[in-house]
């Protein structure tokens, strides 16, 4: 596999922590990103959420699986080198693209986005995935990704909660529907419990993250346009989960243990260009 950007040390750090900051890696895209993003806003997909109240001063909205879509978001998979960079943090020969998804606080926006890890969600599991989180605004550290260090090894993932509702994402209830899961943590309530990973960031710099870490964020007063790229790796396989997923990928016709279908989830380019 030819080398990019990412030094051992990095790749090492992303297995033992879940998460790693990488700087100035995808400056050269936050225009084109940019662009993608308000297309997306101008014309949002039957998936496209605000996860705001009536009352707050500011919307918190997101969308996803747009990549096909929208000509920014496909240049940025296939053109820039991410999956060379995901190859080498996930230490995978291949690349697959699992979706995008896009998550923009408005200035004053106050909803915290929940602690959480996305592997419930998706129907994927593996050890070898990564989201890779790009700001395109200036991010400092009151508002930045939060990332509950080494979490990706715990050995029950995070009960999964509706966003808005914060009931069990499928009709579960966390106090009698446990098994397999954990309660969210509180960090801010058990400070000296968990070490959080959080780093204030520029445009085009990114935080790449394991699908199984635990991770939130606060709310913003300032814009806060982020892009988040997921993939998965070579030992990636569809898992069979107990509702309707999100994203959802409904009549996929996958069963357990199967790698996704190549024709919805296509190959990015593992190597630099």
């Amino acid at each position: 596999m030819a080398s990019v950007r990412v030094d051992p040390t990095t790749v090492d750090a992303y297995a033992a922590d879940g998460a790693v900051c990488l700087r100035g890696l995808f400056t050269d895209w936050v225009d084109v990103l940019a662009a993608g993003v308000a297309r997306n806003e101008a014309e949002p997909s039957g998936f496209f959420n605000d996860n705001g109240t009536s009352g707050d001063s500011g919307r918190f909205w997101d969308d996803y699986c747009n990549w096909d879509r929208i000509p920014e978001y496909e240049r940025f998979a296939f053109e820039s080198e991410v999956g060379a960079i995901a190859a080498e943090l996930m230490r995978s020969e291949t690349v697959q693209l699992f979706h995008e998804h896009v998550l923009v606080k408005e200035p004053g926006a106050p909803r915290h986005t929940p602690w959480h890890c996305d592997t419930p969600y998706y129907f994927v599991e593996g050890t070898q995935t990564v989201s890779i989180w790009i700001p395109l605004d200036p991010v400092p550290l009151e508002s930045t990704l939060r990332l509950i260090r080494g979490s990706h090894l715990w050995d029950a993932a995070v009960h999964p909660v509706s966003w808005t509702t914060g009931d069990g994402f499928y009709g579960d209830d966390e106090t009698t529907h446990s098994a397999g899961f954990r309660p969210a943590p509180d960090p801010d309530a058990e400070p000296d419990r968990f070490e959080i990973l959080e780093w204030a960031v520029e445009p085009g710099d990114a935080v790449a993250f394991h699908f199984n870490t635990v991770h939130g964020a606060r709310g913003s007063s300032h814009l806060r346009r982020a892009f988040s790229l997921r993939v998965v790796g070579d030992d990636a396989r569809y898992v069979e989960r107990r509702g309707r997923t999100s994203p959802p990928f409904d009549g996929h016709d996958m069963v357990d243990g199967q790698r996704l279908r190549e024709d919805w989830f296509p190959m990015l380019p593992a190597v630099r260009h």
